[in-house]
């Protein structure tokens, strides 16, 4: 019999590792799959695509595929060692009979294979798709629903392509934060071959906004004061994202200063802080008095910043 190259086949070193054995053949099965495309060859490719990665796919079949075909090239003549059947985990089996086996039938289980009825020899799951969807902070805080639209391919009754418009309603749980994904089962590409779809994986963003910051779960927050606030103290109120909360600024307090305001951040499983940064706030010289008042403080105060 002759001897398949199952690398050589799938564009690879003999090193590929997992991941990169399963890029390739879904990137080769993609190109050639009959439903998709006009190689003349298309069938036959995607059979020797489909038979390579059913062996190098699996870790026991790759290793035996390894060790029984070590030295040998694509299409010589191929003829296993007499006692290698009696060496390994298949003692009982002929070698030449499990090397073709591992040529002819091993890579028809993969991906939930299906045979008969003229029908394609494997099927295929649909690619996943990753987008992202941006919410303000407030939502964060309480949860939200969005629309979310999409154009994805799809295959009519002939077997071809089209794209589709597809919206979905998507259900956003408070207490997400920045970089956090949610998996939406079976709203990804299309399978091939009667194939399950892929999953779409949405990745939270927030609207920018000049008053917050966040970091994972904490939220920093920028709140203005007057001087006489930052100098002498006060109560105030703060419109927070989880809603208004009385603050006292410390006496003396200078620009800059955070006030933190435990469990207040993002209502994640372990709840984030809120700090509250104070911004000092002069009032305008923009009338008589003002800079009267303005000219007695720079009389009055010993005060030199520098």
């Amino acid at each position: 019999m002759e001897y398949k190259d199952y690398y050589q086949i799938l564009g690879l070193e003999r090193s590929a590792s997992a991941d990169e054995i399963k890029a390739a053949y879904r990137k080769l099965v993609r190109k050639y799959h009959p439903d998709v495309s006009k190689h003349k060859d298309a069938d036959e490719k995607t059979k020797e695509i489909n038979e390579a990665y059913g062996v190098l796919g699996d870790a026991e079949k790759r290793a035996a595929y390894d060790e029984l075909g070590r030295g040998y090239q694509q299409g010589q003549q191929f003829r296993p060692p007499p006692d290698w059947g009696e060496q390994h985990a298949y003692a009982g089996a002929d070698a030449e009979d499990l090397f073709a086996d591992l040529f002819a039938h091993m890579g028809r289980g993969r991906r939930g294979a299906r045979g008969g009825g003229g029908g394609h020899a494997f099927q295929m799951p649909g690619e996943d798709i990753h987008a992202a969807i941006a919410i303000d902070l407030r939502d964060a805080y309480t949860g939200t629903a969005r629309q979310v639209a999409m154009r994805v391919p799809q295959h009519d009754e002939q077997g071809r392509v089209h794209m589709q418009e597809k919206t979905l309603s998507v259900n956003i749980p408070k207490g997400v934060t920045p970089g956090q994904q949610l998996r939406l089962a079976g709203q990804g590409h299309p399978g091939i071959g009667g194939g399950p779809p892929g999953d779409l994986y949405l990745e939270i963003q927030f609207n920018p906004d000049p008053r917050f910051r966040v970091d994972g779960s904490q939220v920093y927050q920028n709140v203005p004061v007057t001087p006489w606030e930052a100098a002498l103290g006060a109560g105030i109120a703060v419109q927070t994202p989880s809603g208004q909360v009385e603050v006292t600024v410390p006496s003396g307090s200078q620009a800059g200063r955070k006030l933190r305001l435990k469990g207040r951040g993002i209502p994640a499983s372990t709840p984030g802080d809120l700090y509250l940064i104070l911004e000092v706030v002069l009032p305008p010289a923009d009338s008589e008095r003002a800079r009267e008042l303005y000219q007695q403080m720079a009389r009055d105060l010993a005060f030199n910043p520098r």
